[in-house]
């Protein structure tokens, strides 16, 4: 925990982003970290846990990263909770709560309701639209006899 921890400290120090850290543990030894680099890339995505994945991931040349562990130094928010469970990493260690972070003004709460059903997405008009074109794209990828599942 405390590579994720210095890692946020280091970020935040630099304006990255917000107060967020994360290490991939493999065979008990740090191989990846990251912080939070939302402002310095201007890219929404770029929260401590999918920076670590990404950088544990071209390290090991693999998508899965099922021998290693996860430091993160707060609750991970829904979007990094998908990306630990589709790098398959075996353990997710975290610090603070999404109530801790939420009191310094990152509150996720809006994202938690619309996915547990609570509340609509008011805020994001959803249209669904040309099913019948993306139904083929996926029988064509059905049919490829060299698809790679993941």
């Amino acid at each position: 925990m405390q590579a994720a921890i210095e890692a946020a400290r280091k970020g935040f120090n630099r304006n990255h982003g917000g107060p967020f850290g994360a290490a991939i543990v493999k065979d008990n030894r740090v191989i990846a970290s990251g912080h939070n680099q939302v402002l310095i890339t201007n890219d929404p995505t770029a929260h401590a846990e999918i920076v670590a994945i990404r950088r544990a991931c071209a390290l090991l040349e693999s998508y899965d990263l099922s021998t290693c562990e996860i430091y993160s130094t707060s609750e991970p928010c829904p979007m990094c909770f998908a990306a630990i469970h589709w790098s398959r990493l075996k353990r997710l260690y975290w610090g603070t709560t999404r109530d801790d972070v939420a009191a310094i003004g990152f509150d996720d709460s809006l994202i938690y309701d619309i996915l547990s059903g609570k509340i609509p997405p008011d805020h994001l008009e959803i249209v669904k639209a040309d099913r019948s074109s993306c139904l083929g794209l996926l029988k064509e990828w059905d049919a490829k006899p060299d698809k790679v599942l993941y």
